[in-house]
Order: C-alpha cells, then structure tokens, then sequence
C-alpha cells in the first residue's frame, strides 16, 4: 500500500503540472483565433477569418516573430499597435441609388470583400396590377399533334378576351419543332427526307429541330392564319426536340420579338418526353450547345451540328431572359414532366386530358396567374468564382413571415417582397491576386434584375509605404546593412564587427545578450519562441506570461499580459484582472451602494464599520436602537394625534422618518424590530424600528389596544366569585365521599345489627385497637398509674349502641 501511494502521488502530480502547462499555453497562446504559428505574412493573417488584422508596425514586439503581429484588433491595441498600422479586413457595402426602378430595386451594388468575410443587403420586388403579355406559343408538330394542331387555330382570338381581365395588352408569338434532322430520329432515306408520312400518301413537311414561324404580334387574326398553314411532320423515335426548341426561342430575342415591359410566357406543347443533353450522341454530335442564338432565315441551324442543351444551361437562359415556361402535356407524359419543372425556377405544368381550345385556355391563364402570384429570386456567380463564394438567400413574405426556399407564395399586385441576400467569400484566386466577379440576382420571370460587383481584395496595401513586416529577412540582409557587411567582409573586419554588434544587444547594466533569452543577430535580439507564450521587447526583457493568474487562466483571460502585467478588457479591473469595475454587484434593494454603509471592492462590500455585516452591509445587531429609547419619540406623536400636520413639531425628539400604519406586522422582517409603548391611558401602541441603509425609521401603528377601568373591576369580582364557588365545590365533594368510605358497602342489606340514632350517631368510638396510658407523678413513695384499654374491632361489623 505504502509502495503504490510513492507511485500514485509524484504520478498525479506531474500529470497535474503538465495539464497546467498546457492549459496556460492554450489560454494564452491560442486564445486568439488569429495567432498561428504557421502565419508568417499579412496574406496569411488576413485568411485567418475577417476578425483578424496585421500590424505592420515596424518596431512592433522588437524581437517577437511574426506570428504576434496577427491578432484581433483590440489584442494589437493593448500591445501598442494604432489602428493606423493595422491592416484589416474591411467589408463595405455601396448601393447606386441614382438607378430608378419600378419593379426591383436596388439595381447596382458594389461590395468589397475579403476572405472569410461576408456582407448581406435586401433586395426588393414589387408586383404590379397589370402588365403586358407576351405569350409564344412552341408546339410539336409530330405526326401524333395533328389533332391537336388544329384545336389552336380558335385559340388565339378567345385567349385574347379572356386575358383583358389580367393584362393590359396581349401579344401572341409561334413556333413549331419535331427533332433533329439526322439519323436515327429520323429516316433519311431522300424520300422520306422530304415527306415524312410518304407511306401514308400524307404530305408532311420535313423534320427540322426549331422554326421561328410567327413573331410577337397583338393581331389576332394573324395568329389564327398562321395556325392554318401549320402542316404536321414526322419522325422515328418517341422523345422530341423540345428543351432544343426552347432555348432557341429564349435567345433569340430580336426574332421573336420578345417585348421588355412585357411578362413573358412561353408554352410548350407535346404529348412525349423531350432528349436530354448527351442524347445526340446516338447521331455522333458531341459538340455542347453553346447557348447562342443559331437562326437563319427563321431556321435553327446548330440543330445537327450541337448537343440537346442540358437543364441546367435551360433554367440559366430562361432566367437571363426572364421567361416563364409553361408545360401543356397530355396525361401520360405528366410525370416525366413534373420531374422537369422542379428543375427550372419560374416553370407551370398543366395536365390536359384532351388538347381543346378551352382548355388551353384556362391553362394559360391559370398559369399566369399563379407564377405572378410566386415571387422568387435566383442569384448566379461567374463560373470562373462559383467555387470560391456563397449565396444565402432568406425571402420576407408580404404578411412578414420568412419562407424556407427562395420564393413567396400568393403576392398580390403592389405587394412588396424583400429578399436578405448574403454573400460570403471562402477563398482568394490560386494566384492571389485582387479580383472583380459579378453576380447577378434574378427575379424570376422579370425584365428587371440586381447586380452585384464584387472586388475581391486578396492584397495587403500596409499603409502608404506598402510594407508589411512580413518578409522575415535578417537585418543584415536589407540594402544598406548588406552592403556594408560585405564591405567589411572583403576588408577582414567581419570579427570586429560582430563584437561591436553584440554590444547594442545587451541592456545597460548587463553582460548577457538578449536577456539569456534570444540570438544576437546583426545588432538585433531575436527572441526564442517560447511555449509558454511571447517573449519579445529590445533586449528580449518582456513576454505575455509573466502575469498573474485568476482562476488559473492568465489574466483571468479578461486581459492581456504585457511587460509583466495585466492590461484589463473593459469593464474590469485589478491585478489579475478579477474585479469588476461595475459597482451593480455591491447595490442592495434600495439602490444604494452597499446600503450606504461601505465601499464596493472588487465586487464586494467591504463595510466602513465592523458593526455592520451582511452581503450588502445591511445588518447591525449591535447597533439596532432599542424600544425603549424611542418611547419618548412615540408619546410626542401621540400627543399631537397621529396626524400627518403635527409629524414636524416632533422633530427635535425624533427621527425625522417617523410613519403611520395601520397595522405593523406586514413589514416583520431581519431589519425590523417589534415594540410596544403603554401610553397614559393604559393603551398599548405597537410600533417597529429600523437602521436600514444607514438611517433609522419608525413606523407608528394607529390602531391602540385600550381595556376601560369598569370593566376591570368587573373582571375581578367575577374573578373571586369564581374562586370561592370552586372552593365550595371542592370541600362538598370531599365530605361526600369521605362519608362514603365510612358506610359499610353491604350493612343496609343484609338488616342485620342495630340501627342508632343521631344522637348514638355522635359516641361512635374508633374502630382502632388503642391503649391510652396516663400517669401523674407524685412523690416517689405513692405513684399513680390509670390504664384504659379499647379492644380492636373489625372493620366489617356493625356498630352496636
């Protein structure tokens, strides 16, 4: 037992030392998110996150490393550091406010970021009543869309009087697709090129990937005309070209005819599932659509020479353009399509059991009303920055609240939506230089959006002088100290010369370099890095640790160790940074300072008398006034009738906080003592005393206990009369049962003996056996000596007389 106790104790102790040494370490050193060792340059510091800041001082912490100049800003302060040597991470936010708008506002923003920093502004959108319409109609003409072709051909007029309701001015566009026009979709036997449905003896027109038919027009009859001509086509394989088809009629702009005050609608008819990107490659096209506009005489003419276009580079044309897209399919296609719309931002799927002009119709203007109705936003960073920033988009509805995604639902027209946008930066370009990106925020199915120019700053500018501190050279190796070592060196003074230098390494007074705690370099200390923390100063003479402890952190951590000592944050105090400045701590229940009767020291109130104690000095036992001394103070009062007029004539025999109550008993408590005054008129008055906070108070109940003088001369007498009835009660009970005791318990029934009288009654001898004895004393010759003897007799028998 004892062997294991020498092991286990010295064991504790070292892991206890060492759990100390690496706690103040982490406290001290690694307090700051900041400080690293790796970070040797304002770059690095600054990438630390946006807290962070360099000093570029030039004789900041002599002989510390450069890891000590990357701190917190209020950390650099303490230490000497002025903000004007500071380089730091500088977020700022400017918005162009000379740009009007109707719809979204604002629509320029310029920000400068750095990394690790973020910077956040509200974007607002607001819905109007009415808006103009332009509608485009995008219909597969496959050989399976006959039927349905010809249903469009009363749409046009009809549509128009129904959209009066909703919009100012109506325009309606066409187009037509099938698939791409090479092999396999198609059949390219030169027959079949020409005439598709030539088995058939039907004269179809040729397949072809897009034809711009009819631009944005509001004649109504036009349209309806244009529809009329429309003839079917044909090709072999089940998908159509229509997300090909879509895009086109998105960048073509100018063809089209797209209006740029209009909403812009645009409604793709099928009844199969649309290729995707990767598909033409069926067809050896493996060219991506370069998202461009590819029409010539109206005619798409990248269909065979580029790929479909994925869904992504869709969705991003559709919003650079400010399209709605709205999906007519027939039943059976419903599901792949509603896979497809979850993918595009501003997008409406109807379902229609038969492609009838009433029912294009609702689904036009269902459509329409319900993506008005949606209000969302989508941000976009160039491709060359998306990996290095992130978006954050928080939308605030008209009724106030705060929608998950990135839209709200049900906006009415003048209804205003904002959207908290927030733009953060992870990282700077692999060549580290400064950088513009733009970002472009989109609302959905808007002709009007924000952008947002970014300038990245990557760079440290370290004042006028561009000098940072950072390049960790010897101070031998700058251009006027090297020169002249090298001077030296081909002379053969370089002995002299160190010996010169490491004299200015020494302070005045002392032989040793650097303070026994760094390298002479050229006439300067280089400090040795300690794990305990930051050893720097001239000499080397001063470090971070060397400073009190609080609750084993250095300084409390509520401080700074420099040169030895604490230099608190704000709000405390002390050596080791463990008291308060606030006085908040030491105020008692009446809002004075230790109750008036102390000082607040550390946090704590010290009271100026011993007599007093207590957390707030409110108790003093032995300085509490008694009953008595304040009866003096009560009869004066009562003299003049407890009335509020006549308190002042008692002053010179009173406290001046004297009160009345009418009952005194709520205020019973540490601080207050009960005592009673029996005034002249045999009343008794209850009264209390204080001494709290310093200054004594008394509170006067104005309720007397009174007892008249009738009434105690009436409770005495009855008193007595009860006294002697008790006494007469007791002697009666006594002689009853006496006489009973004397009766014998079974005489009267047996008839037995003799029966006396009262008179016999008064000679009835003792029942005791006694001799009685009397002798008189005469001369010794003749003495006389009587005996007279009474038998005993038993208790049980009857008196005879």
């Amino acid at each position: 037992m004892t062997s294991w106790l020498r092991t286990y104790v010295p064991l504790r102790l070292l892991l206890c030392c060492l759990t100390v040494a690496l706690y103040a370490e982490a406290s001290s050193a690694g307090a700051s998110v900041c400080w690293s060792p790796g970070v040797t340059s304002c770059t690095d510091c600054l990438r630390r996150g946006p807290q962070c800041a360099w000093c570029f001082k030039e004789d900041f912490l002599n002989g510390g490393g450069l890891s000590q100049r990357c701190d917190l800003t209020e950390n650099l302060s303490r230490r000497g550091c002025g903000p004007e040597f500071m380089e730091q991470s500088e977020t700022k936010v400017e918005v162009n406010a000379t740009i009007s708008s109707t719809q979204v506002s604002p629509q320029d923003i310029s920000i400068n970021l750095r990394p690790g920093a973020e910077a956040s502004f509200i974007v607002s959108v607001k819905q109007l009543e009415r808006y103009p319409v332009d509608l485009y109609y995008l219909v597969d003409v496959s050989a399976s869309m006959q039927e349905n072709l010809d249903h469009l051909k009363t749409v046009g007029v009809a549509l128009s009087l129904r959209m009066t309701e909703h919009s100012s001015d109506l325009w309606l566009g066409f187009g037509s697709f099938v698939d791409k026009p090479v092999s396999p979709y198609i059949n390219v036997h030169p027959s079949k090129i020409s005439n598709p449905c030539s088995d058939y003896e039907i004269r179809c027109r040729p397949a072809h990937g897009f034809h711009h038919v009819l631009s944005m027009t509001g004649n109504m009859s036009e349209f309806t005309r244009v529809i009329k001509r429309q003839r079917i086509s044909g090709n072999m394989d089940t998908p159509e070209g229509g997300l090909d088809a879509m895009l086109q009629a998105a960048v073509c702009q100018r063809a089209v005819g797209w209006r740029k005050e209009a909403k812009r609608l645009l409604l793709l008819m099928t009844d199969q599932p649309s290729h995707l990107a990767l598909d033409s490659r069926l067809a050896g096209i493996v060219r991506p659509h370069d998202g461009l506009c590819h029409l010539e005489n109206n005619v798409y003419m990248g269909s065979t020479t580029m790929d479909h276009p994925s869904v992504g580079q869709l969705s991003d044309k559709l919003l650079e353009n400010h399209i709605y897209s709205i999906f007519a399919v027939e039943k059976q296609q419903y599901q792949w399509y509603e896979e497809l719309v979850r993918l595009l931002p501003g997008s409406y799927l109807g379902k229609l059991g038969l492609f009838q002009a009433p029912n294009l119709i609702e689904l036009v203007v269902d459509a329409y009303k319900r993506l008005l109705s949606e209000v969302a936003v989508s941000v976009s960073v160039e491709d060359k920055a998306v990996s290095r920033y992130w978006v954050s988009v928080s939308p605030i509805c008209p009724d106030g609240s705060t929608a998950k995604d990135r839209s709200c639902s049900g906006v009415q027209p003048d209804q205003m939506v904002y959207f908290n946008i927030t733009i953060g930066q992870h990282s700077c370009p692999d060549d580290g230089e400064d950088e513009d990106i733009t970002v472009m925020v989109h609302p959905v199915g808007y002709n009007e959006s924000t952008v947002v120019r970014i300038h990245s700053k990557c760079r440290c500018s370290c004042g006028l002088m561009g000098r940072c501190q950072d390049d960790n050279q010897s101070p031998c190796t700058g251009t006027q100290d090297g020169s002249r070592q090298r001077q030296r060196q081909e002379q053969g003074l370089m002995k002299d010369s160190n010996t010169d230098l490491n004299w200015s390494c020494r302070a005045d007074g002392s032989d040793v370099e650097c303070s026994g705690r760094g390298v002479c370099d050229c006439g300067r200390c280089v400090c040795e890095q300690s794990r305990l923390g930051t050893v720097y100063g001239k000499y080397c003479e001063m470090d971070d640790f060397s400073c009190p402890y609080e609750g084993g952190l250095l300084c409390g951590r509520r401080g700074v160790c420099v040169s030895g000592e604490c230099v608190c944050d704000d709000g405390w105090t002390g050596e080791s940074c463990g008291c308060p400045v606030s006085t908040a701590t030491c105020q008692s229940m009446n809002g004075l300072v230790c109750s008036g009767r102390g000082r607040c020291v550390c946090g704590k109130c010290v009271c100026d008398d011993p007599k007093h104690s207590g957390d707030f000095c409110e108790r003093c036992p032995a300085c509490q006034s008694s009953c008595q001394s304040h009866w003096s103070c009560v009869d004066c009062h009562l003299s003049h009738g407890l009335t509020r007029e006549e308190v002042g004539h008692c002053n010179n025999t009173c406290t001046p906080l004297v009160g009345y109550t009418d009952d005194v008993s709520g205020q019973a408590g540490d601080v207050w003592i009960q005592c009673m005054y029996i005034s002249k008129d045999s009343c008794r008055y209850r009264f209390q005393t204080s001494s709290q906070s310093g200054r004594t108070q008394l509170h006067i109940s104005t309720r007397p206990e009174c007892v008249s003088s009738g009434r105690l001369v009436g409770t005495f007498l009855s008193v007595c009369a009860l006294t002697v009835l008790c006494g007469l009660v007791v002697v009666a009970m006594s002689r009853l049962l006496l006489q009973k005791r004397s009766l014998s318990p079974g005489g009267a029934a047996e008839g037995g003996g003799y029966h006396c009288t009262g008179k016999d009654l008064s000679y009835i001898p003792t029942t005791n056996e006694k001799t009685v004895t009397y002798r008189r004393d005469r001369p010794p010759d003749r003495p006389v000596e009587m005996h007279i003897q009474v038998p005993k007799m038993p208790l049980g028998d009857p008196w005879q007389c």
